[in-house]
């Protein structure tokens, strides 16, 4: 079969190259501009930019005029440029280690609750701990002109970190911008920074006064990271409750680790198979505790009937376990709350308003019982 090349009616017709968008608004492939609204409109740029603002009286027919080319041409305001005139109200950036732990997750629900009753939209990024991850995001969040920059969970206080807070609250004050430590200790120095945590030394003096009271001389405690500023809080508070019961500190049962269900199954695992001595566990978090849980019954031990068990947070899955869990509340939604309403309200505040402490509160269940 031989091709005549003649019959250019049966040639396929050309496809539309990759890349490239189909025409929906006569402007060629770019969006359309504030040029094209008013040409199209029949005004003057100025005419629209003032129908679009809202802050200028135009006749009824020309706003008719000017919409219905706006909805034409699919227009969309720059908002850049608005932020910038302050004629739209910043978002507001809350920036996690991990979304998915419920704790933050709670935070993260207050904030924008109070964001959302505020009209300010709420953006919400996560680092996974990773420490250029949070400097990117915070650069970003300055250049999209976000009214506060609510930084959430605890941190680890040294140098390093003392530095670039300070470097994050002056470069976001300078924009216009705030930075809010949410969650974490206040930082040295007369800084543009606004601190809303709560009271992680005194809800675990709570849970282990609880545990001591009931009897128990023998307290495992299932602690956060090393020089992490929530976990040292409550590592304090722990061996206020020892001393105030006159208990000796037991190295050997403060075992440190991540704040996670794996972790807190292995770190019971290992004090039972040690052979430590025990009959009570006091979880970092809740989460820790569903993991000791766990390997407790895999031991054969009943909660609370052999150890008691006492967990921090008050995670909503807290009351559902088998026991329910005596644990401590956290305020997480209005901690969330508070730091983006004393963001937007610091400008009608005194000074000395930017750090504020909410409490804490034991919650008692039937995960705890005198020894035997």
């Amino acid at each position: 079969m031989t091709d005549n090349g003649n019959d250019a009616r049966t040639s396929p017709a050309p496809k539309q190259q990759p890349g490239r968008r189909r025409r929906v608004n006569g402007a060629g492939d770019r969006p359309s501009t504030i040029r094209d609204v008013a040409a199209k409109a029949g005004v003057s740029v100025a005419t629209v930019s003032r129908t679009l603002a809202g802050n200028y009286p135009v006749s009824d027919a020309t706003r008719a005029r000017v919409t219905a080319a706006v909805e034409a041409l699919h227009y969309v305001v720059n908002v850049h440029a608005k932020a910038l005139s302050g004629r739209v109200a910043g978002p507001v950036a809350l920036v996690l280690q991990d979304i998915t732990g419920p704790s933050l997750a709670h935070v993260a629900a207050g904030a924008e609750q109070e964001a959302a009753a505020r009209g300010r939209l709420s953006l919400v990024c996560a680092t996974h701990s990773d420490q250029d991850r949070e400097d990117d995001l915070v650069q970003l969040m300055r250049e999209q002109h976000a009214a506060a920059v609510v930084l959430v969970g605890g941190a680890v206080l040294d140098d390093g970190y003392q530095a670039r807070m300070a470097e994050y609250a002056r470069a976001l004050d300078a924009a216009g911008s705030r930075l809010v430590l949410c969650g974490r200790p206040p930082l040295p120095g007369d800084l543009p920074v606004t601190v809303v945590e709560y009271d992680n030394r005194g809800g675990a003096f709570q849970a282990v006064d609880h545990l001591l009271g009931a009897g128990h001389r023998r307290v495992l405690f299932l602690a956060g990271e090393p020089l992490n500023t929530s976990a040292e809080e409550r590592r304090t508070g722990y061996r206020q409750a020892l001393r105030a019961h006159g208990v000796d500190y037991a190295g050997e049962l403060d075992i440190p680790g991540p704040y996670t269900r794996v972790s807190g199954y292995q770190r019971t695992r290992a004090a039972l198979d040690e052979g430590l001595d025990f009959t009570a566990v006091f979880a970092g978090t809740d989460v820790v505790a569903v993991g000791a849980l766990a390997a407790l019954r895999e031991a054969g031990l009943s909660v609370p009937g052999d150890v008691s068990l006492v967990g921090f947070d008050d995670v909503p899955f807290a009351a559902d376990l088998t026991p329910a869990l005596t644990t401590v509340r956290v305020p997480y939604e209005d901690l969330g709350r508070t730091a983006v309403r004393l963001a937007l309200e610091r400008e009608n505040r005194l000074a000395g308003d930017d750090h504020v402490v909410l409490g804490t509160q034991l919650v008692i269940r039937q995960s705890v019982r005198p020894p035997k």
